[in-house]
């Protein structure tokens, strides 16, 4: 994997879509976008040896809200495999409440964090598609990835005490050759 931390963040601004305002996928990648389970602990199920490769992380001014967050960003690996790029956006005061139960997670997946702990209540799930010409499309390429068709990602909130921070799952080319085969 040839990703580098000089490029932190790669997230771009996306138009996310209510699941019933937007043409999805074939279902089995319908499937995967709309679980409402972890999708750490489904992808788990799918190899032998699960990593999570982080990008960076760091406080960023979001491009949507104009205010500073928490960014996290993150590759999903698959024996050997990015399977999923993911960022966490966290804002200041629901950070300044967790702490290190956040900054601190290192190489260890956010969605275990999520699912364990009972701070956090899963909420909406959005989707969006990217054309091949996006900057998460070009981080595919950049990890040997060909880019044939739209990627899909997941966008999905998680309340914790009033707040709520949100997680962006971008499936890469090998899932969606895995999930569709």
């Amino acid at each position: 994997m040839s990703v580098s931390s000089l490029s932190f963040p790669y997230g771009e601004s996306i138009t996310w879509h209510a699941p019933d305002d937007i043409g999805l996928p074939g279902a089995a990648l319908t499937d995967w976008l709309l679980d409402g389970g972890s999708l750490t602990a489904r992808l788990k199920t799918q190899c032998q040896r699960f990593e999570v490769k982080v990008l960076g992380e760091s406080e960023l001014i979001d491009t949507a809200s104009a205010e500073p967050m928490w960014v996290r960003e993150v590759l999903l690996v698959l024996d050997g495999t990015p399977w999923v790029f993911a960022r966490t956006l966290v804002p200041p005061s629901l950070l300044a409440r967790l702490g290190n139960e956040l900054t601190g997670l290192g190489e260890r997946p956010l969605g275990e964090l999520l699912f364990a702990s009972d701070h956090f209540r899963p909420g909406r799930i959005e989707v969006a598609s990217f054309d091949s010409c996006s900057a998460l499309a070009s981080l595919a390429e950049s990890l040997g990835q060909n880019v044939p068709d739209r990627l899909w990602g997941r966008r999905r909130y998680f309340g914790c005490a009033g707040q709520e921070l949100t997680v962006s799952e971008i499936f890469l080319p090998a899932a969606v050759t895995q999930i569709t085969s």
